[in-house]
């Protein structure tokens, strides 16, 4: 059995539309939106609407952690639109090209930039949407829990600890354990372009260390520190930055 396991998809349809091949399943843990891009500020749903010299300014305030700065940018910049109609409109015609792009099958979870009520809008039937859910694959048991824990940054789809909490108990004892966002352990956390820790989940570390799935896979921290390690019998495995490298990680038995 192969499964190709993909994150941080964020608008990159064309590998996408190749991930699955040569695999019996796609798992996708993800973050399919674009919004902005850090490393070329001239793509993502931002620089559309607002300009690339923009971007470039959010950017510099983010990175330096000013987070009220950049939100005072955005309230200038959304001034007499209807934000929330230009986001969804954007992030369907986002969402439209990545679910095209799923093969089947495809199980997928949400990241924290995503919108999940746009979500039953797009997947196909053989597209199965998991959160705080498990399926069985090849004969080993998936747990799926998306999204992340609220920040700064105030992404669409963070959650409070109590409720990520309550999905990892919801999920329990599995074979894999997949996930948006990292465990709780600073060497997976960090991220060493952005100089910066992005929050992992304490309930997640612990349901590993109470539970021991054989595998943790997630993504989110797109320049981690470690890209795996061990806990106990658990081999927690960042799955990489998709939109960057354009390759699905892959898990045989």
């Amino acid at each position: 059995m192969r499964v190709h396991v993909v994150s941080d998809v964020h608008g990159n349809a064309r590998d996408l539309a190749a991930a699955g091949e040569g695999a019996d399943a796609l798992v996708c843990l993800g973050d399919l939106v674009l919004f902005l891009d850090y490393a070329d500020h001239s793509r993502g749903i931002f620089p559309d609407l607002f300009g690339t010299e923009n971007a470039d300014r959010l950017v510099e305030l983010r990175t330096a952690r000013r987070f009220e700065e950049a939100r005072e940018l955005g309230r200038r910049l959304w001034a007499g639109r209807d934000k929330d109609a230009a986001i969804e409109s954007a992030v369907r015609k986002q969402y439209a090209e990545m679910f095209a792009a799923f093969p089947t099958p495809t199980y997928a979870t949400y990241g924290n930039v995503d919108l999940p009520h746009l979500w039953p809008e797009f997947a196909g039937p053989g597209t199965t949407v998991l959160d705080g859910e498990r399926v069985e694959i090849g004969g080993r048991v998936f747990g799926f829990v998306g999204g992340g824990l609220r920040t700064a940054m105030r992404t669409p789809f963070e959650i409070s600890d109590e409720e990520y909490a309550a999905k990892i108990e919801a999920v329990g004892e599995v074979d894999v354990l997949c996930t948006h966002i990292p465990p709780d352990v600073a060497d997976l956390c960090y991220d060493t372009v952005a100089r910066r820790f992005e929050r992992g989940s304490r309930a997640l570390l612990e349901a590993i260390h109470r539970t021991r799935p054989r595998y943790s896979l997630f993504g989110h921290v797109h320049q981690p520190l470690s890209r795996r390690m061990r806990i106990g019998r658990t081999e927690c495995i960042n799955v990489g930055h998709f939109n960057a490298t354009g390759t699905p990680f892959a898990l045989e038995w």
